[in-house]
């Protein structure tokens, strides 16, 4: 074992402490703090002695451990020759790196450590990781020291105990280890081994250095809070002055320029303490209440008699002179008598060494005291000094203009405002304040310095405000003694004779005035000039005013610079207290509101003044923060960046003063100033105004600012950032606020230029900057940074740059062309080194958790869009990158958010990267052979972690937050949702798997109105998805058992009722909330949708979901209703209507699947009113939903019959969407065919795809409101209701209107049909059947009919395939048969009524009908067959008027009679002959599908589709047969009337007595007739066997037999008409005549013997009210069983023809 893999705590890193104590890990509660602090407690105590030198015995047991391979062993003697570190703490330094820090793999560490130069490399990179634990060990202590004691921070508790058990000799032990390291030797190559050349002692002495910074810090603290004995004070004084305050080190020869910074921090930290030490606060306590005996060092004789000796060789380095100062203070106050001479010249050279200018350095050089502790420490420590120190002394003794200085650098410590404002004026620093005012107005600078200082939060702006506003001196300096003053004689005091205006402005502009009378005293006086202090009341606030007028005046003379001086301090000073506290912001607009004019003046001046531009700038950027409306801020910006480059704007400042200079004051104001206008969200005009800024910063400031002139380290990171921060904030936008003009908004600009432009290429090249330089940086730094160091600019940059980049791809609008972005992002560099892998190693970041997280979202956002692979681009570091994700992943402190965003790539990359998912999964084949398909978990599967985070022992643990267990879930989800079947095979056969995954089903969730984190509910619908895959995909056979039990489980435990009654809750509380107060709504509507999956499969495999129970079903769907009610009858927001449509498509297929209806009509009718009323666009698919889920009720009513009270407002609701739907269809289906003409060769079925509203689709609004009204007609079938409403509502003639329209235009398929079959449903009640005639259908459907077909010569239009499909979809020809069936209907309900139309109908239509009739010889198609029958079914009905017929179309008439005896013909030849037709068939079915291969034996399917056709042809032929018999003579009246008049009816079959041919040229005679008979008797006999055999249903055989009778009575019917016809006919000849009498006469007995043996055996009577419409009326009644004699009655006519035959 290479790698130990630690996730125990045996071996926590000082880094992985330090990462624990700041709060950045999984570990957050302070429980867990407080044990990780008790645990390594000892470590902090030994602080660097923690880690030992080396020694024999530990070499010994490092040998003697089993545990760790050998070769780790033998690279650890090595690392702990080179660093001097004990054996066995070497090798656990060795694993803590290569669980840390290590970037290989572990077959890549076998390699290292065999080879030389590898070996050596990996050597100095756990010398730099050793370096960095001892630097980390430090900081921890540090850290500790810092917050102990503050009551803001959350671990304050556990630090404090902590600090308490370190406290007692930490100081003692960390001052020995701060000796031994300044006196310690350097390392050299004989003594550690030949790594360590030159290079590597440089390393050793920096590391130095910065551990002798961190202890003197960690001591610097721990006096501040601990007080120092006057003997540690002596002994700490002689230790610094032996080291020279860091200067005289042991090693100075090898200080490099780079380490003066640090060098310096030691001097500064070892002069603190010594004044830390003095306690020079509880020193001026003392003396304030004169009890300086209780001070420590009053008590302490020898040693001031010592620190005097000591302290008087002092003052050959900067460092000594606060040290100096405090001592003279001390000595001062505590023995002033004795020690004078010894005082002042400690004193003296504490002046000469320029003491207050060193300490604004020493406070400037410690940094910025924001989380800074040290530098807020140092400040309080100095402001005590100070204080006293002005108290003490006289002020001119002080050197003046440096304390201010340093004034104002102690007082920005946070703190120390208040306590100023708290204390006396006349103490401490009071003074020198007091000393300012008596300089105002004539020094401006020094007192705004000092009140800009003292601003630190809302109290202090008001006391710095009302100091200014009263105002009781006014200073002036005079060369020369004024006219209108009158003097004392001593010349001491002034008076004034005249009133002045004190500034030269014009009349009506804002000035001060000194009235007559005021007195001045002079405080300097004589040949030099006088300056004279005015007892004169006024407000600085207006005097300011009048500064900032005058700068308006003189800035185009050579006064400019000096007055620009005086207004700076004015400008800083309002910009802090603006920013401070805006409510005073409206006393001071004279002020602000000339910043704008001040700006415009400067910018144009030849020379402009940077340092107050950017003043003006900065002021105007606080405005803008805080009233973006009232401020033209716009405006003034583009005054500084004018279109031209006229001289004086913004883009000239920066180049041709700035950059050549070197500093960018206005630069970072003016950057700050765009960014807050964007974030204000300006409206659109002014985001327009901004658009040459942003244009600015993208086109010349991005891609170069790099190469810009710096003066000062850490002013281009800045830039960078400030410039990435207003992309950001612009990408950000929402669109709302964008206007979405024919102008480029600001947005679309900013994605445009980095997309395509060098600003993508610089935001790439800030990413590209990669991990190594990002913790160089890091490393370069002093620890106590806080967040303002360069290395977290850097880090703060790199993570915007991700942000932006991750924007700009999703916001990117979509095209086929990469861009160059996209291109630098995915392209593949020289040496592996493209950006995918430096993205990927930032997870070797460990200082800052987001920066990792934010690197793996861009990669994420990448995988998913880039066509590329991340693995492919990885190259040779994949396996070692994966380790490290994986290694993160599985760490127990690791940050959670990392964790969440490494398993949400991990998502994304199931689907889009193949390669790099394997790698992750890294599963192996079981037994290593290549053929098999088991897989096994390799070792460095992503699966461990996520069974782990899945497993329900851990649910709850602080490393396994619910966001983590989503994010698990939610991988697992796609590697099922991607058929990922190796690892599904893998995880599936898992012990515990299913029960570990479907916890979180039976857990019991908050109610929805509490919930807190929504994510559980994605747990929840992750699961669900996951079992209903599972059980979709696999055969219930082959479910795992344990998934069974789990199935088996949530049954038993009522767990369907549970989550259905929780899902309808849900609904019901998104129903109940505002539309803004629905936080949760995506993960709402996942689990919404999740268990509407899983209701949907339980539909279809309720056995394996134990989801059997009708009771249990019954509430399921109840609940289902009502939460669909809920959705749908509130007030509509639009979460609200989703989910509404949501439960209602689940509503419908349950009411489908499961054919329960409980009377759910009423609450069905209540959510259709609702949705009728509601916003017509959102709803539509909804409608159609609920009409559906209505149609499916009346069905399932139907079925069981009853009332229905909704009816009569059910209509009502119904009628009145269908004919507002009509009409709107209308006027859609005019529109579309103006468009249509435009695009000539549209296919016009392709039209109906047309982009309103109003689509034609078969499950449209309009089509379903019909098929609802069809029902609901049909359940009123005597019109009680429906009648009513619509003679209220004009459906029937917005329909029929509709319906013209669609069928001259040939658009609207879906909805000719359905109104179709409405008007069909009609037109079967007389009632209906008048309305629809009375609408005048006949006009509507007559002559468009035309244009839905086309007539061809032979008939060929009506080839389709035998398939069930051409006669169930939808399809014109279906319209013009559905046409027929209406004629039809309406005729036979209205008889005589409806004859004229019919006749009408016939004569528009005769083309189609006569070719359809003979069409039936060519083509046997399902369609074919059924036009023939539906067209002979109108014919049948038609024919019961053939007076009418023959006298208005009696040439029609002819045609029909002829055609039908040839369809006669052919149908019987087909049905004769089964073999001829099965060949027509399949002829047919090989040019459709020509590719099958025909074998002899008839399946089941053609078998199937042969009886089907027969079917067909059988019932036209029953039809043709009855419709003949109309037009041939009644069989009584002809046999008994001897006056017949014969010429009424024709010839229609010839004599002759042969089979039928199927030849056109052959005449249907006597014999087709017969033969017709024939077969109907061979197929009875047929149907009597089947019968047997059970092949066909009972009720099918019934309907067969009943035909079959029926064909043969009407044949013989006309049989016997037409040969008694022939007979009596005197053209025919008497041969013809008797040949007749004998071809019949031996033919029918024949017939009647096999009919009576049939019938002996029993058969069923023909049909008179069977299956077909009934011949007429007088036809012989077969409706009655067998007759008396057991005879059919037209067996008797049969047997009276023959025996008339006969005679």
């Amino acid at each position: 074992m290479y790698l130990l893999k630690y996730t125990g705590h045996s071996l926590r890193s000082s880094r992985e402490l330090w990462t624990i104590l700041l709060g950045r890990s999984a570990l957050r509660e302070p429980a867990q703090i407080e044990a990780e602090l008790d645990r390594h407690w000892d470590r902090l105590h030994q602080g660097l002695t923690y880690f030992k030198l080396p020694s024999s015995s530990s070499a010994a047991k490092v040998k003697e451990n089993k545990d760790v391979a050998q070769p780790l062993k033998d690279f650890g003697l090595r690392i702990s020759k080179l660093l001097g570190l004990d054996e066995q703490q070497s090798v656990e330094l060795l694993q803590c790196y290569l669980q840390e820090d290590y970037r290989g793999t572990r077959d890549s560490l076998k390699v290292v450590l065999k080879d030389e130069r590898q070996s050596q490399t990996l050597l100095l990179k756990v010398a730099d990781y050793y370096y960095e634990e001892r630097m980390c060990l430090l900081r921890c202590v540090l850290l500790l020291l810092t917050y102990f004691q503050d009551e803001r921070h959350p671990y304050r508790p556990e630090y404090s105990n902590c600090v308490n058990k370190l406290e007692k000799d930490l100081v003692s032990r960390y001052q020995s280890q701060f000796e031994n390291l300044f006196k310690a030797e350097a390392p050299t190559w004989e003594t550690h081994g030949n790594l360590m050349t030159e290079r590597q002692v440089s390393l050793w002495f920096l590391q130095c250095l910065r551990e002798q910074s961190l202890l003197l810090e960690i001591i610097f603290l721990y006096y501040a809070y601990f007080e120092m004995s006057p003997s540690d004070l002596l002994g700490f004084t002689k230790m610094f002055k032996e080291q020279g305050f860091g200067l005289r080190q042991t090693n100075r020869h090898l200080v490099d320029k780079s380490m003066d910074s640090l060098v310096d921090r030691i001097g500064y930290l070892s002069s603190l303490i010594l004044v830390e030490g003095m306690d020079i606060d509880f020193l001026h306590k003392c003396a304030l209440e004169d009890c300086t005996e209780q001070h420590q060092f009053s008590s302490a004789p020898d040693v001031i008699k010592e620190m005097d000796q000591l302290l008087l060789t002092f003052g050959d380095i900067p460092h000594h002179g606060p040290v100096l100062l405090a001592w003279v203070l001390l000595r001062h106050t505590l023995r002033p008598d004795e020690s004078s001479p010894v005082v002042r010249r400690i004193g003296n050279t504490a002046l000469q060494l320029g003491v207050f200018k060193y300490i604004s350095t020493m406070l400037k050089g410690l940094g910025v005291s924001g989380n800074n502790c040290t530098a807020s420490t140092a400040k309080m420590c100095i402001y005590g000094l100070l204080s006293f120190v002005i108290t003490s002394f006289e002020e001119e003794s002080l050197q003046c203009s440096h304390l201010i200085d340093a004034a104002c650098e102690v007082l920005s410590a946070p703190s120390l405002a208040e306590v100023f404002w708290e204390m006396k004026p006349n103490m401490g620093l009071g003074m020198i304040l007091d000393s300012a005012v008596g300089m105002f107005p004539h020094k401006i600078g020094p007192l705004l310095q000092l009140l800009t200082a003292l601003l630190s939060n809302k109290s202090t702006v008001k006391k710095v405000y009302n100091f200014l506003d009263k105002m009781s001196f006014y200073t002036q300096v005079y060369k020369h003694k004024p006219n209108d003053i009158i003097s004392k004689d001593d010349e001491t005091l002034w008076r004034r004779q005249t009133p002045k205006l004190l500034y030269p402005l014009g009349t009506g502009q804002t000035n001060l005035w000194m009235p007559q009378g005021v007195l001045g005293q002079v405080m300097i006086g004589g040949e030099q000039g006088y300056v004279v202090r005015w007892d004169h009341s006024y407000s600085s606030w207006t005097l300011f005013t009048c500064e900032v007028e005058m700068l308006l005046h003189v800035v185009s003379t050579a006064d400019v610079i000096a007055h620009c001086a005086r207004v700076k301090p004015i400008l800083d000073l309002v910009h802090k207290i603006i920013s401070t506290d805006w409510t005073v912001s409206d006393c001071l607009l004279p002020l602000t509101s000339r910043i704008y004019m001040l700006l415009q003046r400067l910018t144009s001046v030849i020379n402009p003044p940077v340092d107050v531009i950017a003043s003006c700038v900065n002021c105007l950027t606080v405005l803008a923060a805080r009233m973006p409306g009232k401020v033209g801020c716009v405006r003034c910006v583009c005054c500084l960046i004018a279109e031209g480059m006229k001289a004086g704007n913004y883009g000239n400042l920066l180049v041709q003063i700035e950059q050549p200079r070197g500093e960018y004051a206005v630069t970072i104001a003016f950057l700050r100033l765009i960014t807050t206008l964007v974030k204000g969200q300006l409206g659109s005009t002014q985001n327009k105004g901004l658009i040459p800024c942003v244009l600015l910063v993208l086109k010349e400031m991005l891609p170069t600012y790099h190469k810009w002139r710096y003066n000062t380290y850490g002013v281009r990171e800045r830039i960078g950032c400030l410039i990435l921060e207003l992309i950001h904030a612009i990408l950000n936008l929402s669109p709302e606020g964008e206007d979405q003009g024919s102008t480029p908004t600001l947005q679309s600009l900013c994605i445009y230029s980095l997309a395509n432009t060098e600003a993508g290429q610089a935001v790439v090249n800030i990413m590209g900057v990669g991990v190594d330089t990002i913790d160089m940086v890091l490393a370069a730094q002093p620890s106590s940074c806080g967040s303002e160091g360069p290395g977290q600019i850097l880090i703060q940059t790199v993570k915007l740059a991700f942000s932006v980049t991750n924007n700009v791809i999703r916001l990117k609008p979509p095209s086929d062309v990469v861009s160059p972005l996209e291109q630098a992002l995915t392209q593949h560099g020289g040496h592996g080194n493209n950006l995918i892998v430096v993205l990927a190693k930032y997870i070797y970041h460990k200082h800052d958790p987001a920066l990792p997280r934010l690197a793996i979202q861009l990669l994420k956002r990448l995988a998913t869009v880039a066509p590329m692979s991340v693995y492919a681009c990885l190259g040779n570091d994949a396996a070692a990158i994966r380790d490290a994700f994986l290694t993160r992943l599985q760490s127990k402190t690791e940050d959670m958010r990392i964790k969440v965003m490494i398993l949400e790539f991990l998502t994304v990359a199931v689907e889009t990267q193949p390669g790099l998912i394997e790698l992750f999964l890294n599963l192996e084949v079981k037994d290593g052979k290549e053929g098999s398909k088991e897989f096994l978990l390799g070792e460095w599967s992503c699966l461990h972690v996520v069974l782990d985070l899945i497993d329900s022992k851990q649910q709850g643990k602080y490393w396994c937050p619910p966001l983590l267990h989503r994010a698990a879930l939610s991988f697992l989800l796609a590697l099922w949702q991607d058929r990922r079947d190796s690892a599904i095979s893998v995880l599936r056969t898992k012990d515990r798997f299913w029960e570990n995954l479907t916890t979180p089903l039976f857990g019991t969730l908050t109610p929805p109105s509490d919930t807190t984190e929504p994510c559980v509910l994605e747990t929840c619908a992750f699961v669900m998805k996951i079992i209903g895959l599972e059980i979709y995909y696999v055969v219930s056979g082959s479910l795992e058992q344990s998934l069974k039990d789990g199935l088996q489980k949530f049954s038993n435990a009522r767990r369907y009722e549970y989550w259905s009654q929780y899902v309808k809750s849900l609904v019901c509380h998104v129903a109940e909330m505002e539309e803004e107060g629905i936080s949760s709504f995506p993960e709402t509507q996942m689990l919404i949708s999740a268990w509407r999956m899983l209701l949907i499969l339980s539909t279809t495999h309720s056995d394996v979901m134990q989801l059997t129970e009708d009771t249990t079903k019954l509430k399921l769907f109840m609940d289902v209703l009502d939460g669909t009610k809920a959705a749908l009858t509130t007030p509509m927001s639009v979460p609200c209507l989703r989910l509404g449509s949501m439960m209602a498509t689940l509503l419908l297929i349950l009411l489908k699947q499961w054919r329960r209806s409980p009377d759910i009509l009423s609450p069905l009718s209540l959510i259709l009113e609702s949705v009728l009323q509601a916003d017509q666009q959102m709803m539509e698919r909804t409608k159609a939903k609920i009409f559906s889920a209505l149609i499916s009720v009346l069905q399932i009513q139907g079925l069981n019959g009853g009332d229905i009270s909704q009816l009569p407002q059910l209509l009502l609701s119904v009628c009145e969407t269908v004919k507002d739907e009509a009409l709107a269809l209308i006027d859609n289906t005019r529109h579309m065919r103006q468009m249509g003409d435009t695009a000539e060769d549209e296919d016009s079925m392709e039209t109906d795809s047309f982009r309103g509203p109003q689509k034609d689709q078969r499950d449209g609004v309009c089509v379903l409101a019909l098929h609802l009204a069809k029902e609901l007609c049909r359940t009123d079938e005597d019109g009680e209701h429906w009648v009513s409403v619509m003679r209220k509502i004009p459906v029937l003639p917005s329909v029929l209107s509709a319906v013209e329209l669609s069928l001259r235009s040939k658009h609207n398929l879906y909805f000719t049909e359905a109104a179709l079959h409405l008007l069909l449903t009609l037109a079967r009640t007389p009632q209906g059947a008048a309305a629809v005639a009375g609408a005048g259908v006949i006009q509507t459907i007559c002559l468009p009919l035309l244009s839905v077909y086309e007539v061809s010569s032979n008939g060929a239009s009506q080839v389709t395939s035998f398939s069930r499909k051409s006669q169930d979809s939808a399809c014109w020809p279906g319209v013009y048969r559905l046409c027929m069936s209406l004629m039809e209907s309406l005729l036979k309900t209205l008889r005589y009524n409806f004859i004229n139309e019919a006749l009408d109908f016939v004569g528009v239509h005769q083309e189609r009908i006569l070719q359809c009739l003979t069409a039936v010889r060519t083509v046997q198609s399902l369609a074919c067959l059924d036009e023939a029958d539906h067209t002979v079914g109108f014919l049948l009905q038609l024919s019961s008027f053939c007076k009418e017929w023959q006298f208005h179309l009696p040439n029609l008439l002819q045609d029909v009679q002829v055609n039908l005896c040839y369809l006669c013909q052919t149908c019987t030849y087909l049905l004769h002959s089964k073999k001829m037709l099965h060949h027509y068939l399949q002829v047919r079915d090989q040019e459709i599908d020509s590719k099958q291969p025909r074998n002899e034996a008839m399946p089941p399917a053609e078998q199937k589709a042969l009886l089907a056709v027969q079917c067909s042809l059988l019932k036209i032929l029953s039809k043709t047969l009855a419709t003949l018999q109309h037009f041939t003579p009644d069989c009584c009246q002809i046999l008994l009337d001897q006056s017949m008049d014969l010429a009424e009816y024709r010839t229609l079959f010839v004599l002759s007595f042969t089979t039928p041919a199927f030849d056109p040229d052959v005449a249907p005679s006597f014999g087709t007739l017969l033969a017709t008979i024939n077969v109907a008797l061979s197929m009875l006999s047929e149907v009597n066997v089947e019968c047997n055999h059970e092949q066909l249903q009972l009720q099918s055989i019934q309907a067969l037999k009943s035909l079959l009778m029926f064909t043969m009575e009407n044949c013989f019917y006309v049989l016997i008409s037409q040969a008694v016809r022939c007979l009596k006919d005197p053209s025919i000849l008497p041969r013809d005549k008797q040949r007749l009498k004998q071809e019949l006469s031996s033919e029918l007995s024949t017939l009647l013997s096999s009919l009576s043996r049939h019938f002996r055996r029993g058969s069923p009577s023909s049909p008179a009210s069977g299956i077909l419409p009934s011949t007429q009326s007088k036809q012989p009644t077969p409706g009655s069983k067998a007759s008396h004699e057991g005879q059919e009655p037209f067996i008797q006519l049969v047997q009276a023809f023959v025996r008339l035959v006969q005679r």
